[in-house]
């Protein structure tokens, strides 16, 4: 189980000295949440802060597009190598193009889904993709609390995958009291922003959740 701290949570203003921070060790991935203000209510940033984070840190990256019209802007992320760009399957008439497009470039496709979206949605895309992101909370804002039936989507989405070589990540409310849950039913890659930030030592609270859930850091 790998852990992927989201920087939306970081102190933005003081972001070099919170990357400088983490120990590519401990820290698997770096989870970057791109949003537009159309998607999603809020604006985050773009492929120039992603590209200046690329430059700052060496720890994988991990793309999450929260935008309308992903065709757009998954382009502008390639020369970063991310370890994965992720899309969101409700913003697109054309998800097995598009992740075709990334896998093309030698990177990991992924394909979110709302708490609100089926998980029958994503069975068209499945021989398509890498990666499958359930959306724990609504996403846009950090800070919220997990969405219970979250445990009984994961459920579903492994039935929908069976053999496929896909990995799954979860976003939103994830803590060292649900984690383990989570890893029970097939979690592979844990987004946590506020419980990896909120007490300024992300390392150890990387080492928390992955102890929680039986991982070894």
């Amino acid at each position: 189980m790998k852990v992927s701290p989201s920087i939306l949570a970081a102190n933005i203003i003081d972001l070099k000295t919170a990357l400088n921070q983490m120990d590519p060790s401990v820290v698997d991935l770096l989870h970057l949440d791109v949003m537009d203000g159309h998607f999603v209510p809020q604006l985050s940033f773009g492929e120039a802060i992603a590209a200046s984070i690329a430059d700052t840190c060496s720890i994988p990256l991990d793309v999450h597009l929260m935008v309308d019209q992903p065709e757009q802007e998954v382009p502008k992320y390639f020369a970063l190598r991310p370890h994965n760009i992720t899309f969101h399957i409700e913003a697109t008439h054309n998800p097995i193009r598009l992740a075709q497009s990334i896998r093309a470039e030698g990177i990991r496709a992924g394909v979110s889904l709302n708490p609100g979206t089926p998980i029958a949605h994503l069975e068209p895309v499945l021989d398509a993709i890498d990666m499958v992101l359930v959306m724990s909370v609504e996403p846009g804002f950090y800070g919220q609390s997990f969405i219970e039936s979250t445990y009984h989507r994961l459920d579903q989405l492994r039935d929908f995958i069976a053999e496929r070589d896909i990995q799954i990540e979860v976003d939103g409310g994830i803590t060292d009291a649900n984690i383990a849950g989570l890893v029970e039913r097939g979690l592979d890659i844990c987004v946590a922003g506020s419980f990896c930030f909120k007490t300024g030592d992300v390392n150890g609270q990387v080492r928390r959740l992955k102890s929680a859930a039986g991982s070894r850091v």
